[in-house]
């Protein structure tokens, strides 16, 4: 249990005693893991240990086959872009609420705001699709390869935005399998 969580400031996630699986072959077993406030997980393995399994799970996308699994209000970005493709950038954000010009001007992507989404590229819907997630004011961020596709600047624009999420009380849990600076996370080798 976090530091967090001990000190009565609540869970964002709570994982008991989990287990997940895929196509009838289990990827995690008896996985247990708290989050509180300022928390994070960084959850690394090659592709197809179930980093992306695990992360639908903590999003209530996908059931646990044993376990128990509470979250709080959670923004998931994955490799579904999930912004509609004919809409300039800023009203396809928008369908999701929150504030999108802070999370536009956050991810350097403000002066694409009238583009539409399919115009953009992979680095700039990677950087949409955290947008999205930096927009919602979930309290609770879950990061699906956040990174990949992102040039050192980018990557950078992203942790700073972890950190600046932390300490303003949030929590995430990273999937990569791409290395990133997430300091003083809990770290889950799959």
């Amino acid at each position: 249990m976090t530091a967090a969580a001990r000190e009565g400031l609540g869970e964002l996630l709570l994982l008991e005693r989990v287990a997940v699986a895929r196509g009838g072959r289990e990827l995690v077993r008896d996985l247990s893991l708290a989050l509180g406030p300022g928390d994070a997980a960084l959850v690394t393995g090659p592709n197809g240990a179930g980093k992306s399994s695990l992360i639908r799970v903590c999003a209530g996308l996908l059931r646990p086959v044993a376990g128990r699994v509470a979250a709080s209000t959670s923004a998931l970005a994955d490799a579904r872009l999930a912004l509609d493709e004919e809409r300039p950038l800023q009203r396809a954000l928008a369908f999701w609420g929150g504030t999108v010009e802070d999370a536009l001007r956050a991810l350097n992507l403000l002066a694409l705001a009238d583009v539409p989404v399919r115009f953009l590229s992979t680095g700039q819907r990677q950087r949409a699709n955290l947008a999205r997630v930096v927009a919602s004011g979930a309290p609770l961020w879950l990061l699906d390869e956040p990174i990949n596709g992102l040039d050192a600047e980018s990557t950078d624009v992203i942790e700073t935005l972890v950190a600046s999420h932390r300490a303003n009380g949030g929590a995430v849990v990273v999937a990569t399998h791409i290395p990133m600076s997430l300091p003083g996370a809990t770290e889950l080798r799959l």
